[in-house]
């Protein structure tokens, strides 16, 4: 077998489609900026599409991007309050295009861009940076309410606030390792299993009897995976939104 056939890691590799620079930075274009180009555009074109013959009684295609609006605008009412809402754009964006990124990764071929700490990565410092800022911007010296907060007996500070610090400044690294962790050892889980398949199918024999185990067994772990690839964009949208209201409402 081909080297790519039976090594796991080999759906994750980088490769180029067109060497760039721009002086000393190598901008090449990837498969990795190639599949995070198609999901941004699968969700415009979504959008644009159920959005564009809006109508009293909606279309399927409406129906869902209607569904999908309150989805998100609920998410963040019940944990950042109303006053969150001014950030619904950038919570929307960020859920559809993860989940896209995701589902993209589970059709054979494709290059899961959402397996790369790198992307998860710049997203986690997106929302980190962001929520940082609001806070600072609305509050003021009021936002460092949110490492000491009220109604706590004054000793308890000093083991409190250093703890409180801490568990802040590893919110990217656990938003980031978390998506990037699930998505790669799903994948890699799927390889396995379907290589084993093609494995003991090719030795014949009692071999078929576990390649039907080994099939069945890859069907149940990708509806797994499509369920997580779900749930990943839908817990880092949560935290997100739960980030924005500590901004928004230090100390509460």
């Amino acid at each position: 077998m081909a080297d790519g056939a039976i090594d796991p890691i080999h759906q994750f590799e980088v490769t180029t489609y067109q060497t760039l620079s721009l002086g000393s930075w190598d901008i090449s274009f990837t498969n990795a900026a190639a599949y995070l180009l198609l999901a941004s555009g699968l969700v415009i074109a979504f959008f644009f599409l159920a959005s564009r013959s809006a109508a009293m009684v909606p279309g399927r295609l409406q129906s869902l991007g209607e569904m999908s609006y309150e989805f998100i605008a609920n998410m963040i009412r019940s944990t950042a309050g109303e006053d969150g809402l001014k950030y619904f754009p950038f919570v929307f964006t960020l859920f559809f295009f993860i989940l896209a990124a995701n589902l993209i990764g589970m059709f054979p071929y494709a290059f899961t861009t959402t397996s790369h700490i790198i992307v998860t990565g710049v997203l986690a410092m997106t929302v980190f940076t962001l929520v940082t800022l609001i806070g600072i911007i609305k509050n003021g010296f009021g936002w460092l309410k949110l490492f000491a907060p009220s109604g706590i007996p004054w000793p308890i500070y000093i083991l409190l606030v250093p703890i409180e610090i801490i568990s802040y400044f590893a919110r990217p690294l656990t938003l980031a390792f978390r998506l990037f962790a699930n998505m790669l050892a799903g994948h890699i889980m799927l390889k396995l299993i379907v290589s084993f398949s093609a494995v003991m199918a090719a030795a014949g024999g009692l071999g078929w009897i576990g390649t039907g185990a080994t099939v069945i067994m890859a069907v149940a772990i990708t509806a797994l995976e499509f369920l997580v690839a779900f749930l990943q964009a839908y817990v880092f949208a949560i935290l997100t939104c739960v980030y924005l209201s500590d901004a928004l409402h230090p100390g509460h």
